[in-house]
């Protein structure tokens, strides 16, 4: 079962219309309206009580340091407390990702000339645009999902806020078991101006997307071989042109690179970054259907007389734990048509985080010839969203994935694995993490 609807399906490819809305547009959600969708549990309802819930993850805990004044973030002209708070929340410099659309809360702000910049590590996403006072910042949060922050930035002081209203009206997207709250990245046609053409075809992107449909209004930099994609381009008139050289070492040529961290919008951190807000997504659309179901089970229960016309509790966890597996796996990767090549140290800086089994392999591990990593299953199977996963949930995506990895099940999604590369996955994840189920260690 997906977790969208046929109906939502259908629209999704219909709407072109791009979110105006803190980092949500950054990444350039798309909000289906409920016109679209039937009534479903909202985010204010139970279990989820979204604006009720207290966040739980690296931004808060930096927060708390910040307001307890434990942590003072540094000004620096020009950045403001950019460059100090991607220190506290360990975020390397060399995963900015450069976007030029007008697809943001400050789109006036936005343009070729002035690209807003997006940095990330495996949990937070931090929005950066030159000229304005405002950070925007979100992250994985193990009961929010994706939740949203602001940095008001001012020579005295960081003030911090977190963001609910502003930001979901572009962060939220409806399946059949409630709303979520997402981040995607959106591919569109842009004009020189920065501006879209909302007639024109638009992508959400991820691991699955093909390099021809990525990265329209986004700047790239590095190599994509013979490949080509719809970065580095402008719309004159209803063809979209590219700019430049197709292959570049850094984006010098293209605008004042002095006023940003760095001249690089590296292709490597691109592509880890449609994975991994792909991957937290289904993190938080699997455990919002595995709770929501559970809360419904417990309130029929209690009412005996109700209707039950929902899947069964075990369907559901069922369902949830493949969404899971399959997008840790990479099922349905597109392959690279040619080797990718990064423009700067992102792929070592993003690879040396990696935990290394006794051979010296990690799941951080690039491949980058044919697909993105040697070992197709996600980094952030170490992470703390996948470790909060309700537990029912999560020792069901181990029972399903150890079945996989053992051969056990051999359903045809699961082809692009070979024998050896089910054996190593199980090998590094048998080595590297401490929490796996006890017959994980049986031959």
């Amino acid at each position: 079962m997906s977790f969208v609807s046929r109906i939502c399906r259908k629209e999704l490819r219909k709407v072109t219309s791009v979110c105006r809305g803190s980092i949500a547009a950054v990444l350039g959600v798309l909000l289906l309206s409920p016109a679209i969708c039937p009534a479903q549990p909202g985010l204010d309802d139970a279990p989820i009580r979204y604006p009720l819930t207290k966040g739980n993850n690296p931004v808060t805990d930096l927060f708390a340091k910040i307001d307890a004044g434990e942590t003072q973030l540094q000004y620096e002209p020009g950045f403001g407390q950019l460059r100090s708070l991607l220190d506290e929340l360990q975020i390397p410099i060399s995963s900015q990702s450069l976007v030029f659309s007008q697809t943001s809360l400050q789109s006036a702000r936005i343009s070729p000339a002035n690209p807003r910049a997006i940095y990330f590590n495996d949990d937070v996403y931090v929005g950066w645009v030159r000229g304005s006072s405002l950070l925007e910042i979100s992250t994985a949060d193990p009961l929010l999902g994706a939740a949203f922050y602001t940095v008001q930035m001012t020579p005295r002081r960081a003030i911090t806020r977190r963001e609910n209203g502003r930001c979901l009206a572009c962060h939220e997207t409806y399946t059949p078991e409630g709303q979520v709250p997402i981040h995607t990245i959106r591919s569109v046609m842009t004009r020189p101006s920065g501006k879209i053409n909302l007639l024109l075809d638009s992508y959400i992107t991820g691991h699955a997307s093909p390099l021809s449909e990525r990265w329209g209004g986004w700047y790239v930099s590095g190599s994509s071989g013979e490949s080509t994609h719809l970065g580095n381009s402008f719309l004159e008139g209803d063809k979209l042109v590219p700019h430049g050289t197709a292959n570049r070492d850094d984006l010098t040529g293209d605008f004042e690179t002095a006023n940003w961290l760095t001249p690089h919008s590296d292709i490597v951190a691109l592509m880890v970054l449609e994975h991994q807000t792909q991957m937290h997504n289904r993190f938080t659309q699997a455990n919002f259907a595995v709770r929501r179901a559970i809360h419904a089970t417990q309130s029929a229960e209690s009412q005996p007389d109700s209707a039950e016309t929902a899947p069964t509790l075990e369907t559901t966890i069922n369902q949830a734990a493949k969404l899971v597996v399959d997008y840790l796996l990479f099922v349905d990767e597109a392959k690279l048509e040619s080797p990718v090549r990064g423009s700067n140290s992102f792929a070592i800086d993003f690879s040396r985080r990696g935990q290394r089994d006794s051979q010296g392999r990690s799941l951080r591990d690039f491949d980058l010839d044919h697909q993105l990593f040697r070992y197709p299953c996600s980094y952030l199977i170490n992470g703390s969203a996948f470790s909060s996963l309700e537990p029912a949930l999560l020792q069901r995506v181990y029972q399903q994935l150890h079945a996989i990895l053992m051969g056990q099940n051999q359903a045809p999604e699961y082809d692009h694995l070979s024998p050896q590369s089910r054996a190593d996955i199980l090998s590094i994840l048998r080595e590297t993490k401490t929490d796996l189920p006890d017959y994980w260690s049986q031959s």
